[in-house]
């Protein structure tokens, strides 16, 4: 009597795969300790002279830098990363600590070069980094912008650790915002952005034919309002007051009234101009991302009259590791809205999803000139949607003369 054939064995030998970007994570190190570095290359190129000393203060401007010139720089010479974990492995890739940890690390070197920063803008006596006196107006400005990019990476790091369900790491992520007195993201973006993207609801999508000037405004204000009212409906329903301590806007700006009264104390007044300075710029740094992320990208709506789902064609990508390194994977934009509470490490690249034509440091410095971005950017939303312009998130004011040159009439 013939048998059948016997199913060869499942192969159950574990799947070999080496994370080759493990130890990179470390390098998003860099803007929280630059400016111990420019301390170091200020008093390098002093101790040597021979013009090198009359060159020396433009280190302070090391923030600024980073991000418009050498990630840039980076993102080209080393282009996409491509690289996804094997499905097999997100679990364990998920629960290594080791990542975690990574973005722990930020915070103290955060806080320290913070109050580093206030020594040196206070300071009248800098002998020993090789100046006579203390530091000229365009130095304090340029540090301003140094702390100010590190405190706008810091959100993304906030961004990270805000979307977690531990309690430690949510407390981090307030921790980390009040630098640059941001705390209201911590609501706002995991309770208004995340539902509303890519709609013409969310002040964080920024719309077809909109700058970054006129959005810049419009999510600040519009981002601000709605964490307050989430808020507020989320206290209504406990019944609770507004003005309550368990107010996650409140207690999180709390955090940076005590930081910036305790430097305040410490230092002087003379620091607060200089607060402002880098508190405006960090968060500008977030909204320029908000503005990248999703531009002219919109969620059509059902038959329902709701919005469809968001999928990976609602957001922008960009693989180039650099920026990935530095920004947690924050590139790989349409995984994380798949995927909110999935850490960094775990984030896949889609080859569904639209993609920029570079890194967003790149982009970042595009999105300050309109008619350059307008010149980049426009062709590519409208290629996404197959030249159908009334698929399109088109700012209002735009709105008529966007559909008159495609032939559309307004409805």
């Amino acid at each position: 009597m013939s048998t059948a054939p016997t199913p060869p064995a499942a192969d159950d030998s574990p799947v070999e795969w080496k994370d080759r970007k493990r130890h990179l994570w470390l390098l998003g190190l860099i803007p929280p300790t630059s400016v111990f570095l420019a301390m170091l290359l200020v008093a390098g190129f002093n101790a040597i002279g021979h013009g090198l000393d009359v060159v020396s203060p433009v280190w302070w401007w090391i923030g600024p830098i980073l991000v418009y010139v050498l990630l840039p720089i980076l993102d080209v010479f080393f282009g996409p990363d491509g690289s996804n974990p094997p499905e097999e492995l997100m679990e364990q890739l998920e629960n290594d600590k080791y990542y975690r940890y990574c973005t722990y690390i930020y915070i103290p070197f955060q806080i320290a070069s913070l109050v580093m920063a206030c020594y040196l803008w206070t300071a009248d006596d800098l002998g020993w980094l090789g100046i006579d006196g203390g530091l000229g107006l365009a130095s304090k400005i340029g540090l301003a912008l140094s702390i100010g990019a590190m405190g706008g990476i810091g959100i993304n790091t906030a961004h990270e650790l805000g979307h977690k369900k531990d309690d430690l790491e949510r407390w981090l992520s307030k921790i980390t915002l009040a630098q640059t007195f941001y705390g209201h993201f911590f609501i706002e973006h995991n309770r208004g952005h995340h539902v509303r993207v890519a709609t013409p609801e969310d002040p964080a999508s920024s719309r077809f034919g909109e700058s970054f000037w006129r959005f810049l405004p419009r999510s600040v204000w519009g981002s601000l309002k709605s964490s307050v009212e989430l808020e507020r409906k989320r206290l209504e329903r406990a019944d609770k007051p507004f003005w309550h301590p368990s107010n996650d806007v409140l207690n999180a700006w709390a955090m940076s009234i005590v930081l910036w009264g305790a430097l305040t104390a410490i230092f002087g007044w003379e620091i607060l101009p200089f607060l402002v300075i880098q508190a405006v710029y960090g968060f500008s740094l977030l909204e320029t991302v908000n503005y990248l992320e999703h531009y002219g990208l919109l969620r059509q709506k059902t038959n329902t009259g709701r919005y469809e789902r968001c999928t990976p064609e609602h957001s922008w990508n960009s693989d180039h590791i650099c920026t990935n390194i530095f920004l947690y994977h924050l590139q790989r934009h349409s995984d994380h809205h798949a995927n909110p509470t999935r850490r960094y490490q775990t984030l896949r690249s889609f080859d569904g999803a639209p993609n920029l034509p570079s890194g967003y440091a790149s982009m970042i410095t595009l999105a300050y000139f309109p008619p350059v971005w307008r010149r980049v950017m426009d062709r590519r939303v409208l290629d996404h949607y197959d030249g159908d312009v009334e698929r399109v998130n088109i700012a209002p004011h735009r709105r008529e003369r966007v559909l008159a040159e495609h032939g559309v009439s307004p409805r």
